[in-house]
């Protein structure tokens, strides 16, 4: 009965070996066949990435490459920027030292003109003395006169110094109408006019000045101008005679600057039709003409030092 047991057991265990065999090797089968699968779907989505990846890749190229073409095309621009920087560097400095140079020369210039206004300064300031020396002979001569001699009459002047800084003497003081003889009371007035002007003449100052003494006389126009002409030629002559006869001392010493001329009516004071008109134009007029040399020695001395200021600069 034991024998029976173990046969028994022997061929159940037999049996029962190879179907699990085949259970296991079809569960690594599938197994085998799943993982497969896995492999090939891995796979396929894999290439499909990769595809995706390589297509990225070339999109990312060509706009590196887009980018690379702007980042040239920045630097040539920057290149041009750069240069047209230090050109306009140059220009700058070029112009600091333009700059410079013409502030150094408006500096020179304007210590020319500066240099140039003072010596006009004093070219008008000499010019100005002249005008003022011959005014101040004119004014020393009339006070001189008017010192020894009442020259007022019915509240008028008969002595003046004229706009043309010419000493005006009435002809009515001097003349009788249409005379040219010196009245007896005109003689007082030409005997302190005579010794007023060899006082002024001793002064070594003024007299390097003068050129010449002009007695003038003039007329109205009543009458002919030729008639005129005569008569004031023959006046102012007559004036001149009196002062060099009665002052010795003037004709020896400064005979050689007195000249008489005559205007006739051609340069009235007053160019109205009346007596008061007449009566002023009819008159003897004393000029005192300065030497043009002098007044040429100041200009030419200022050019003088224009020039040498001009040249040092």
């Amino acid at each position: 009965m034991s024998r029976r047991v173990r046969r028994s057991f022997g061929e159940t265990t037999e049996e029962n070996f190879w179907p699990a065999f085949t259970d296991m090797i079809s569960t690594i089968a599938l197994i085998i066949f799943f993982l497969m699968l896995i492999v090939f779907i891995n796979n396929v989505i894999t290439g499909k990435n990769l595809e995706f990846a390589k297509k990225e890749l070339a999109d990312t190229e060509r706009n590196l490459d887009a980018s690379r073409a702007e980042i040239s095309k920045s630097e040539d621009r920057l290149r041009l920027l750069q240069d047209e920087l230090e050109n306009t560097a140059a220009e700058v400095k070029k112009g600091q030292i333009d700059l410079k140079l013409s502030e150094e020369e408006i500096d020179k210039q304007k210590e020319i003109i500066a240099q140039s206004n003072r010596e006009l300064g004093n070219l008008r300031a000499k010019l100005e003395g002249v005008a003022v020396l011959r005014l101040n002979v004119l004014q020393k001569v009339k006070e001189s006169i008017e010192e020894n001699l009442n020259a007022k009459e019915k509240d008028e002047e008969l002595v003046l110094i004229a706009d043309n800084g010419n000493i005006v003497i009435n002809e009515g003081l001097v003349f009788d109408f249409n005379s040219y003889a010196i009245k007896e009371e005109g003689k007082s007035l030409l005997n302190n006019l005579a010794l007023s002007f060899e006082k002024v003449l001793d002064n070594e100052e003024v007299r390097q000045n003068i050129d010449a003494i002009s007695i003038q006389g003039h007329t109205d126009k009543r009458g002919s101008a030729e008639e005129n002409r005569e008569l004031s030629s023959k006046r102012a002559t007559a004036v001149v005679d009196y002062l060099l006869s009665v002052n010795s001392n003037l004709e020896y010493k400064y005979g050689s600057y007195f000249v008489a001329s005559g205007y006739s009516e051609f340069r009235p004071i007053d160019k109205r039709n009346n007596e008061t008109a007449y009566s002023k134009n009819r008159r003897i007029e004393v000029s005192v003409i300065l030497k043009d040399s002098n007044i040429q020695n100041v200009i030419d001395e200022y050019l003088k030092d224009s020039v040498e200021i001009i040249n040092n600069n």
